[in-house]
């Protein structure tokens, strides 16, 4: 009696598990950038969390369903989003188009003249947070109480709040690239060049490394990140 317990757990557990996976299907997609590198581009599933990079020619492979959210970062282009459809699942080849980031007015004047800000002028009121694109999107989904259960339940916010996850990591990444140039990582911390997205995709997940970017202190970011470069580079050489 036991015996036939146990298979039938066996058996509902298999099913479980078989109802999570039905429909996926491995999607080969292509990004196409009308001027821009097209390889390294992080892709993710926010449902499943998996995730893979493009190659050279901007093509990618990932496990995806319908209805699930890929997100799609990179430093030069701008952050993209792609809720897979029953459509993209019947397709040889999911093309998907990303624009190049542009420099925006503000950041560059704040740089040069601190003094000078959208309160400043008139233009924002003063007071007014100013939120990114994935905290604005989660703040609407929590902007009351009946919308924040029907979106709590449905999923929507855990999916945002993921989302929201890698917009942060997507601009950690691109105050790296502004601070530190490519002979920095080669010269200085010797990092193989093929190696250098995935140092500082490793580095920004020290807390305080993460920490020492969002302030821009590169005295600190220079003191930690060497031992980390000592570290990453022992990892790699275990793995060649």
């Amino acid at each position: 009696m036991r015996t036939n317990n146990t298979l039938v757990l066996f058996l509902l557990l298999c099913q479980i598990t078989y109802g999570q996976i039905a429909g996926e299907k491995l999607i080969h997609g292509k990004i196409v950038v009308e001027s821009g590198n097209v390889e390294g581009i992080t892709i993710i599933n926010l449902v499943n969390e998996k995730s893979t990079a493009s190659n050279s020619k901007g093509d990618f492979y990932i496990l995806a369903k319908a209805e699930d959210l890929l997100v799609f970062s990179s430093i030069n282009l701008e952050y993209h989003r792609k809720i897979i459809e029953e459509e993209d699942l019947k397709s040889d080849i999911l093309i998907v188009k990303m624009m190049s980031k542009v420099i925006e007015l503000e950041e560059v004047t704040i740089n040069k003249h601190p003094e000078i800000n959208a309160v400043a002028l008139g233009i924002s009121p003063k007071g007014i947070i100013q939120r990114t694109r994935g905290e604005r999107r989660l703040y609407s989904a929590n902007s009351t109480p009946i919308t924040a259960l029907i979106n709590a339940i449905s999923g929507r916010t855990a999916m945002l709040k993921k989302e929201l996850e890698v917009e942060k990591k997507v601009r950690l990444l691109v105050v790296f690239g502004s601070l530190f140039d490519y002979k920095y990582f080669t010269h200085t911390l010797k990092i193989p060049s093929d190696y250098i997205k995935g140092f500082q995709y490793y580095c920004i997940e020290d807390k305080n490394l993460a920490e020492a970017l969002k302030s821009k202190n590169i005295a600190k970011i220079n003191f930690l990140i060497v031992p980390l470069a000592l570290k990453y580079n022992e990892i790699i050489s275990g793995q060649q």
